[in-house]
């Protein structure tokens, strides 16, 4: 007596395969799509604020000090400008806060001095403005700081009369 082996070569219809096939790839696509949206969108920062104090010293300077702000900025971000109310003066001194002129030295007309030296403008980060070689002693002159990628006017403030 001989045994005789039955063999199936019917497998899954190639329909059901392929229906298969499209829900396993849809399925790990959309678990990539999940897992990735976190790191698809962007969080829009909020525009920085700042508040500062002025103070006219005796030896002709003024002194802007940033006394707090709400996130670090890079100085190449910053634009100042120095200018009369009155405007007498045909174009505003001005410039950004990272040149070399202006960051970091001593004795320009505006000068910003970084005080944790980390090339960033922080809380307790000062401006000196040298008053009275630019004329600017009588109390009618505007320091301004803007940021200049979100386009937001950090500090707006008179520089005081001079004694």
């Amino acid at each position: 007596m001989r045994a005789s082996i039955r063999r199936d070569e019917e497998a899954v219809s190639p329909v059901i395969a392929t229906v298969l096939l499209l829900a396993i790839t849809v399925m790990l696509s959309s678990m990539v799509f999940v897992l990735m949206q976190g790191a698809l969108t962007t969080v829009e920062k909020a525009p920085p604020q700042a508040t500062v104090s002025v103070r006219a010293l005796d030896n002709g300077f003024h002194v802007v000090r940033i006394t707090s702000l709400d996130q670090s900025i890079d100085p190449a971000r910053l634009e100042y400008t120095l200018q009369p109310a009155n405007r007498s003066v045909a174009f505003p001194m001005g410039g950004q806060v990272s040149d070399a002129d202006v960051y970091g030295v001593i004795g320009s007309n505006v000068s910003f001095h970084d005080r944790d030296a980390g090339y960033s403008v922080t809380q307790g980060d000062y401006f000196v403005i040298d008053s009275a070689t630019i004329g600017a002693t009588d109390g009618t002159w505007r320091f301004k700081l803007v940021e200049k990628t979100a386009g937001v006017l950090l500090v707006d403030v008179t520089l005081p009369a001079m004694r």
